[in-house]
């Protein structure tokens, strides 16, 4: 009888990566969940960074020059040439063709979030970062071997599909357990790991950079080698912050912390289910606002560099006389590695925007949050093209940066809002499905910026003023998006489940009511500051390479 009761309890115990596995024990510092999710963030963060490859990837047969592919005229020969490109063997990938990967990485990370983000919520944070952890880093031992064999389509299955499945369940996994440990400071505390996915090509660009170098011979560009390299050390870290995850007991909350008043700050004490939340009017408005903020900034972000060429030409080296089409190519060059100071000027207010606006949000609150996003935008959009004419380097950057803090921080954002609206029970999938809305953007905001900018061109306006109408229509959109945010009110109360409905899903979740003390407590003690340190050093190497390379700028 015995032996038969001590199997049944075998069976019926957690396994290793069940949610109820994790559920924190008394002792537990919650100070030591944000590095956990910083640790998978740095590493899916990568996928900002993967045009680091392309032009090493270009060459990979040719390894000092390209070998070119045969080249077909028209619509249907472009399509055949990537179709050849596919499974090509005997010429290189043109730059067009792996860029592909980057679109896949966004549409995969979206497309995962919204399918799989309820079953994240019923299987917990911890299993979600394994097998996100799975995906990214088995996607680039799959891309090693594409690069390796040089097929393409190996490329886009291992990194882009794959590897944009880890994306999305990644980036969503810490989401709905930091807002439920940290209840009083819900904005800092999705800041922080939101700016860890900023941060992830901060890091790992360079650090691609040095093992292409490191790896590179007369037969080989290096990337298979250090594809398989960010793999491991990946692996690593990403499992790390997996089961580093913990998620607080059904109705903890911080000693000596009472709820806010939701009439007061919209922050709401129910919950609404996840089969329901899109059925709010809340939703598709915060979905728009987000859609808005980010397709003003991502595309900025795209066309950051030759932006800041086109408009500020020679005077970027002294020479203000020289308009663009005027520079010599010795010019050019170092016009080019000036503005690529630029753009990672622009990443670190992208990275600590994210931490900035969250936490200030608990203090605003986040509709006032956001609306200070979309005035302030419109206000600097509509005054670029002053700065510009005016020659006005310093103060044109200075509004850019301010820009691009915004878009990352309308990502670090976001999740607080949702759960000030929708409760916490089903926060990361509400998240998950929201991310469809980065996807959106990610398409919207590149054509109007690229599509504005050719047909000013066409219109034979100078390089210097190609981007002015692009402003004013980035600041329209902004100011949409200001209406959109002032029109968010608090969720009706028939949308919200009954005490009776939250408490079935949380005992079913494994987290059952808190009935001991002593969870959560801790400053920066022994444990959590070790856990800091391992995600503080590679932040402050990659903000110290990308500060020294963003002082060209200004030289």
């Amino acid at each position: 009888m015995n032996s038969s009761a001590s199997a049944e309890a075998g069976i019926l115990s957690p396994g290793l990566l069940d949610r109820e596995r994790i559920v924190a024990r008394p002792g537990f510092n919650r100070w030591l969940v944000p590095p956990a999710a910083l640790a998978i963030h740095l590493c899916i963060g990568m996928a900002y960074g993967f045009s680091v490859f392309w032009l090493p990837l270009g060459q990979a047969l040719g390894i000092s020059k390209p070998v070119a592919c045969a080249v077909d005229p028209g619509f249907w020969g472009a399509l055949a040439g990537l179709g050849r490109a596919l499974f090509t063997t005997s010429c290189d990938w043109r730059v067009s063709d792996l860029t592909l990967t980057y679109t896949l990485f966004f549409v995969l990370l979206g497309s995962a979030a919204a399918i799989w983000g309820g079953w994240l919520e019923r299987a917990g944070p911890r299993k979600a970062g394994v097998v996100a952890a799975l995906c990214w880093c088995g996607g680039l031992l799959i891309s090693a071997v594409g690069v390796y064999i040089h097929q393409l389509w190996l490329i886009w299955l291992g990194s882009g599909v794959i590897g944009g499945i880890g994306l999305g369940l990644g980036y969503i996994s810490p989401v709905s357990t930091l807002v439920k440990w940290f209840p009083d400071r819900r904005g800092m505390a999705t800041g922080m790991a939101i700016m860890g996915f900023g941060g992830g090509a901060m890091i790992g660009s360079p650090l691609a950079d040095i093992l292409m170098n490191h790896f590179k011979s007369a037969d080989g560009v290096g990337v298979w080698q250090t594809f398989v390299t960010l793999a491991v050390i990946y692996f690593v870290f990403m499992m790390a912050g997996a089961f580093g995850y913990r998620v607080p007991p059904a109705g903890w909350r911080p000693e000596g912390w009472t709820p806010p008043e939701s009439t007061k700050a919209m922050i709401t004490s129910g919950h609404v289910h996840l089969s329901n939340a899109h059925k709010t009017p809340q939703f598709w408005l915060i979905w728009a606002a987000l859609c808005l903020n980010v397709s003003a900034g991502i595309g900025v972000l795209g066309m950051a560099s030759p932006m800041l060429q086109e408009i500020f030409a020679g005077s970027l080296i002294g020479k203000p006389e020289i308009a663009f089409g005027a520079l010599d190519p010795g010019q050019a060059k170092l016009v080019a590695t000036i503005a690529a100071s630029f753009v990672g000027l622009l990443s670190l207010f992208n990275i600590f925007g994210r931490f900035f606006w969250a936490s200030l949000s608990d203090k605003l609150g986040r509709k006032l949050t956001y609306a200070t996003f979309f005035g302030l935008g419109i206000v600097l959009y509509a005054s670029a093209p002053w700065a510009a004419h005016a020659g006005l380097l310093a103060v044109f950057v200075a509004f850019f940066c301010v820009i691009v803090s915004m878009y990352g921080g309308g990502f670090a954002t976001v999740p607080a809002y949702l759960a000030d609206m929708f409760g916490t029970q089903f926060v990361g999938a509400i998240h998950g499905r929201l991310l469809t809305a980065w996807s959106t953007a990610g398409i919207v905001g590149p054509v109007v910026i690229n599509y504005i900018r050719d047909a000013q061109i066409a219109a034979g306006v100078p390089r210097a003023q190609v981007y002015d109408r692009t402003m004013y229509v980035l600041a329209g959109m902004l100011a949409v998006g200001f209406v959109v945010n002032l029109m968010i009110k608090p969720v009706a109360s028939r949308w919200f489940m009954s005490d009776a409905e939250v408490a079935a899903l949380q005992k079913s979740g494994g987290t059952q009511e808190a009935r001991s003390s002593g969870i959560g407590r801790g400053g920066l003690n022994g444990p959590a500051a070790l856990a800091w340190l391992a995600v503080g050093i590679p932040i402050l190497w990659g903000v110290w390479i990308t500060f020294s390379n963003a002082l060209k700028l200004f030289h």
